[in-house]
């Protein structure tokens, strides 16, 4: 099959997520992943679909996940680089201890759990994705209290393997996300 154009993957998304946030945190991961895709000059619909397909399995297999994704992925001969990268997102969870290796995997990383952040951050602050503050971001990612289940490390794993600071990251994904407003 290859990679699913973009009609496709929303169908996918659509059957096995209900859950509105969770539809909307796979439209944030592909648009971060998008943006980072532009920014690295690779491919757009490679690196959005992995970041919007990511969490396919997750609302109804929480305890395995990303294990059914990968089995539907390999079924349906996704790229291997998606495969790769939606494994090693899941690093240190549920049996998983793929590291990332590939720029794709270490976008992936670090793109999915701080979308939480900005999620959270805008529900108590309602304001357009993009006029929100590198300092503001920055500020939530250090308080552990706040959005408490967000994995920091991973987020920091990720910065660290594509070579950028923590701030520079969060500029960027406030431009990535102001596509959302």
């Amino acid at each position: 099959m290859g990679l699913p154009d973009r009609a496709t993957a929303k169908a996918l998304l659509e059957k096995h997520v209900q859950d509105e946030y969770q539809r909307f945190h796979a439209l944030m991961v592909g648009t971060a992943m998008e943006g980072y895709a532009e920014l690295y000059d690779k491919d757009k619909d490679l690196w959005f679909l992995t970041g919007y397909l990511h969490d396919l399995d997750y609302e109804k297999y929480p305890e395995t996940h990303p294990a059914e994704s990968l089995g539907w992925f390999r079924a349906w001969e996704y790229p291997e680089d998606l495969i790769h990268a939606v494994e090693a997102h899941a690093y240190g969870y549920n049996g998983f201890n793929t590291l990332p290796e590939s720029t794709l995997a270490a976008a992936l990383i670090a793109c999915d759990e701080i979308s939480g952040i900005f999620y959270a951050y805008q529900k108590i602050n309602p304001i357009p994705y993009g006029k929100m503050k590198v300092s503001s971001i920055k500020k939530r990612l250090k308080s552990k209290a706040f959005a408490a289940k967000i994995d920091r490390e991973i987020i920091y794993m990720g910065c660290e393997k594509l070579g950028l600071e923590p701030a520079k990251h969060i500029e960027n994904l406030i431009r990535f996300y102001s596509r959302l407003d």
